[in-house]
């Protein structure tokens, strides 16, 4: 099981932190994504992580303004989110998997908007 948290609310320009807390699931084995989907739109992927956290990269569009990280003694993964924009809006989520699978696990995702 997968659960984020940290989504809310922020003036572009601003900063978030979302959480994955995994459950029931050897975290530490597994790599991992955010992805995010805008209203009308379709599943963006935004940053991937491998097993051990020595290795990330990100979408073109969040380059240098997001930074993906985990703790696998905390079973948690990490979007630090730096600079938002409007069109950063979206609900995130976080995947088992990096490629993502048809069917990997994911969480419930949790909602960020970017607006003044």
């Amino acid at each position: 099981q997968l659960v984020e948290s940290g989504g809310g609310l922020v003036q572009p320009g601003g900063s978030l932190t979302l959480s994955c807390v995994a459950a029931g699931v050897t975290f530490r084995r597994y790599d991992m994504s955010w992805v995010r989907q805008a209203p009308g739109k379709g599943q963006e992927w935004v940053s991937g992580i491998n097993a051990d956290g020595g290795t990330t990269d990100y979408a073109e569009s969040v380059r240098g303004r997001f930074t993906i990280s985990r703790d696998n003694a905390k079973n948690t993964l990490y979007l630090r989110m730096n600079s938002l924009m409007p069109e950063d809006t979206a609900v995130y989520s976080c995947v088992q998997g990096w490629p993502i699978m048809p069917g990997a696990p994911r969480g419930q995702g949790t909602q960020v908007t970017v607006s003044s």
